[in-house]
Parts: structure tokens; C-alpha cells; sequence
């Protein structure tokens, strides 16, 4: 199986009057962590919920395991696990009840629990009642919940919000974990867009209900490798009106221009027009990343 999930021009409003989702089209590769990155409000959470079921897909435009989902669930719940809003718990009860509470309804052995604890490092919590745990350490237990019954797909969303940057490293390293080491399949959504760069392997960009972009991050490194390069040289200002309009110059403070270029060849040409003019080039870089990508992709 090439792809774990499919979705193929799904339309959905809650009203027939205004679309939450406009010929909304993905593919997530089996093996990836796919970030499905947007604004508040952008979508992601509407698609999530349907993904799982929450909100039925009454025209079968979404496949999971190639299988639509009236005929996946609801047997295919043992294979996802998914982690949608906010999960509830038992505050007076420890981490280690609450799992276990979770593993009887579904009748999987105790050493369920003891496997996922490892696995997101909370076996030395165990013991500790919820409501002594950290946000960071809920959250963990959350991914822990969802990670009973050894799933093949993991479909989280917004996972990292409200967490502190220490909070962050540690869901963002236990997910690379995941992946990596157990081979499953994350879909994340977020509109931490800094956070969510440093663990994906592909994307999909949604806007006002529409995908703006979807692939590998490679893919999209290639489309916009060439903008926002910076060039550093001495006196910048005196070299602003040497530099052609297509480029869209751009002062960024004494000694720093950032430009666009459509190649390297652009580039070329633009650092030999600056250096006969005896501009003092003492640096080039690129200086995009997803966040740039992501403001360029959805500016119109």
C-alpha cells in the first residue's frame, strides 16, 4: 500500500450556503509524518473529525487502508489511533489507572500499558495522580492512550499547542520516535509552523478550506529554493537601485538585501552585475523556511 490515506475532492459545510472544505484532495504515504498545516479556522479540524468518523463522509471521498470508512469502522479503530480537542481524564486516578481503565473497555493485555509508558517515557510516573502532571506530561500520556493496541496510522491534532518549548522537544522527538522505530504513520496538524518543520517528511497547506499545496518537503524545498535569498555586502543601501525589479529587492537593515530569484542562474547573473559595480559580497544564503514557504503559498 503506497498511500495510508486518500482523499479525493471532498466538499463539506455544515450548511449548504458555506463550505468548510473545497474539493479538498490528499495523499499521506505509508511511513510518513505528514503535517497538514493551516491557520485557525483553516480546516484541519473539520478533516480530522472526519477522518475518524466523527463526521460522517456521506459522499465516500476519503479512504484509510484502502477501504472506505463506512466499511473500515468500526473495526478499523483498532488499527488508528487518533487524538482529536483535548483527551479527558481521571485527575484523581494515576496515569498508570487511566491506561488501564482504557485497555480493559478494549480488552488488551495489561502489558499494553506497561508498553506505552516505556514508550513515551512516563514508567517512572506511573504511580503519580493525574492532576500532579505537567501539560507536557499529559499530552504524552494522551500519545500513550492512542498508542494502546500497537496502531499502524496516528492521526493527531494540534498536539503541540500550549506546550512550553521543552514541552514541544519531547512530543517532537517521541513522534520521530514512533515513526521511525515502531513504523507508524502520523498525521499531525498544527499552525505551529517552526514546531512542526523540524519533524515532518511531507505537507499539505489548506486555506480558507482549500489545499494550496501538498507533497514532500524536498518537493517543496525545490518549488521555492530561490526565494528569500539574502546577500550580505557592505553599504547595502548604496547597491538597492543597481538591482532589477523582478528581483523584488528588499532592505533589510546596513548590510543585507533579500531578494527573489526564479533560478540559480538568476542569482548568477545579479551577484556579477553587484560585484562590477564593486559591491563588497560577503555572504548569500537562503533564508526560507516552512513559514516563509507557508505566507508565500497562502498570501492569495
Amino acid at each position: 500500500m503506497k498511500n495510508i490515506i486518500e482523499i479525493r475532492n471532498l466538499n463539506f459545510g455544515f450548511s449548504q450556503k458555506k463550505k468548510i472544505l473545497k474539493n479538498l484532495s490528499i495523499s499521506i504515504p505509508k511511513g510518513s509524518i505528514f503535517g497538514f498545516l493551516g491557520a485557525n479556522g483553516a480546516g484541519k479540524s473539520t478533516t480530522m473529525k472526519m477522518l475518524i468518523g466523527s463526521i460522517p463522509d456521506e459522499k465516500k471521498n476519503i479512504q484509510i487502508f484502502g477501504e472506505n470508512l463506512s466499511v473500515l469502522y468500526p473495526e478499523g479503530f483498532n488499527r488508528i489511533g487518533s487524538l482529536i480537542d483535548t483527551a479527558t481524564y481521571y485527575d484523581h486516578l494515576s496515569g498508570w489507572d487511566n491506561l488501564m481503565i482504557i485497555s480493559q473497555l478494549r480488552n488488551l493485555p495489561k502489558s499494553e500499558c506497561e508498553r506505552v509508558l516505556h514508550l513515551v517515557d512516563l514508567w517512572e510516573s506511573r504511580n503519580l495522580k493525574m492532576k500532579k502532571y505537567s501539560l507536557g506530561m499529559k499530552q504524552r500520556l494522551s500519545i500513550a492512550m492512542t498508542l494502546l493496541g500497537k496502531p499502524e496510522l496516528l492521526i493527531l491534532d494540534e498536539p503541540v499547542n500550549g506546550l512550553d518549548p521543552n514541552g514541544m522537544l519531547e512530543i517532537r522527538e517521541l513522534l520521530i520516535k514512533l515513526n521511525k522505530e515502531e513504523g507508524v504513520t502520523i498525521l499531525i496538524s498544527s499552525h505551529l509552523l517552526q514546531e512542526i518543520e523540524k519533524m515532518i517528511t511531507h505537507l499539505a497547506i489548506i486555506s480558507h478550506g482549500e489545499i494550496k499545496f501538498t507533497g514532500s518537503i524536498k518537493e517543496l524545498n525545490e518549488l521555492y529554493r530561490y526565494s528569500h535569498i539574502k546577500i550580505g555586502l557592505n553599504d547595502a543601501h548604496k547597491h538597492m537601485s543597481e538591482i532589477p525589479e523582478n528581483y523584488s529587492p528588499k532592505l533589510i537593515d546596513e548590510n543585507t538585501i533579500e531578494i527573489t530569484s526564479k533560478s540559480k542562474e538568476d542569482i548568477v547573473d545579479l551577484v556579477r552585475k553587484l560585484v562590477l559595480n564593486h559591491a563588497e559580497i560577503f555572504e548569500i544564503k537562503s533564508s526560507a523556511g516552512l513559514e516563509e514557504w507557508f505566507m508565500e503559498i497562502t498570501k492569495n
